[in-house]
């Protein structure tokens, strides 16, 4: 007795092999975490050069991370995206310093960067996909 054409089953496709990575949707590794967690934390070389070079950490990570660590670079990509907008704030502050008004949102423009940095940090640190309130996404 021979088997109708339209009851046989194909073959499953091929797979490859797990790469050891989890699923974008699954739980970042504790490297991943780590690596996310510089990204953050890297922005805070911006403390030493006055703010100006706060996205150099965060660009770097996310360049070398994009393609193999996709928790990483994602929050990598966010502190990117943070410190850019941070900057643009921060030059609008120098400008406003003509009104007075400058100085103090430069300070608060600080303490915000400063304490945000720090819970992203932390967040990503828990495996938390952070993101900063208050950002223009440029890096898509």
């Amino acid at each position: 007795m021979s088997v109708p054409p339209e009851s046989v089953i194909p073959p499953p496709p091929d797979n490859p092999p797990p790469s050891g990575e989890p699923p974008l949707g699954g739980a970042p590794s504790a490297e991943q975490r780590q690596w996310a967690m510089f990204g953050h934390l890297s922005a805070l070389l911006g403390l030493v050069t006055a703010g100006w070079l706060c996205f150099l950490g965060p660009l770097v990570i996310w360049l070398v991370k994009k393609d193999t660590m996709p928790f990483a670079a994602d929050q990598a990509k966010e502190a990117l995206n943070f410190n850019i907008t941070v900057m643009i704030a921060a030059a609008i502050s120098w400008i406003l310093m003509f009104v007075l008004i400058g100085i103090l949102l430069l300070g608060v423009l600080a303490v915000a960067w400063l304490v945000f940095t720090i819970i992203a940090a932390i967040k990503a640190n828990e495996g938390v996909a952070y993101r900063y309130p208050f950002t223009l996404r440029l890096i898509k």
